[in-house]
């Protein structure tokens, strides 16, 4: 369910306007070089900094000892304990694809989404402009969720699903921290991210990975590496038709943010049902139901 936010304060706008200036691209590309350094002393200080700062649970990693990863990227998107996030077991339920927070979930007004108070974007925009897709979700519903720098940076699926389609769409790569979001105007349909397409039994299911400023470096369990490289056109791959389908369990690991960002999920009308929890603000872990089928 949509909740209302405080508007854009002066300080949301000062924050957010020096971003139209910097080069996104480029500072994400030195960003991406530095974390995959595997220099011993430059990797541990930047652990170690990055712990300090964000204060990072190790309790919970495949590997506890920070230090122990060979860059800064392998531990940035480390893996967790098998039982660090148990699936929920609720039957029809929908399950959070990532550990993070909402940043907004409800329903889609025709074609447009909100944002945040005062904001919306278009549905047919966020698709890359395809109308026969866009229509697929038309008046159904959405959410929006938030992963942090400190969370854990792994996408599940929310569904088990077969998928049937990827587009990758350019564009510019925005912070998408919640100040971000409070003062630029279609934050989500401006930065550059990939649409996967899925079947599943609430129908068509998108999962909208977006990056943000830093956060270029998008994986699938399929392609591995989707961006970079970074283009200047729409790419669609088809994967219905594909020999060996990809179909992937409910929970099962279906990709990754090289740093934190943003992921969107559309269902089609009258498919789905968040909980009552699912506000703006609310904290999430992965394998937590966040919905349910409908009957």
């Amino acid at each position: 369910m949509t909740t209302e936010q405080h508007p854009a304060s002066l300080g949301d706008y000062l924050r957010g306007l020096p971003q139209y200036l910097l080069p996104h691209h480029a500072l994400s590309r030195m960003v991406l070089a530095a974390t995959r350094v595997e220099a011993r002393w430059w990797k541990n200080l930047l652990i170690s900094a990055f712990r300090r700062r964000f204060d990072i649970d190790m309790s919970v990693a495949q590997e506890p000892d920070a230090l122990a990863f060979n860059s800064f990227n392998a531990f940035f998107t480390r893996a967790l304990r098998d039982d660090a996030r148990p699936i929920t077991s609720t039957a029809g339920s929908i399950v959070c694809p990532v550990d993070g927070r909402v940043s907004q979930a409800g329903k889609i007004a025709g074609d447009r989404i909100f944002q945040a108070k005062g904001r919306d974007y278009s549905l047919l925009e966020l698709l890359g402009g395809d109308a026969d897709l866009a229509e697929r979700f038309q008046d159904g519903e959405f959410a929006t969720l938030y992963l942090s720098p400190r969370d854990y940076h792994r996408i599940h699926m929310p569904l088990a699903g077969r998928l049937t389609e990827t587009v990758y769409v350019p564009g510019r790569l925005f912070s998408v921290a919640p100040h971000t979001v409070r003062s630029v105007p279609r934050v989500f349909a401006r930065n550059e991210r990939l649409v996967a397409l899925f079947d599943t039994e609430a129908g068509p299911m998108a999962m909208v990975l977006v990056g943000a400023l830093f956060v270029s470096c998008i994986e699938t369990v399929w392609s591995g590496v989707v961006t970079p490289p970074h283009g200047y056109q729409i790419r669609r791959q088809n994967f219905a038709d594909a020999p060996h389908p990809v179909q992937l369990a409910r929970g099962a690991e279906m990709g990754r943010f090289n740093m934190g960002s943003t992921v969107i999920l559309l269902y089609g009308k009258q498919r789905v049902d968040w909980i009552r929890e699912l506000t703006a603000g609310q904290p999430l872990r992965m394998g937590e139901q966040i919905g349910q089928l409908r009957g």
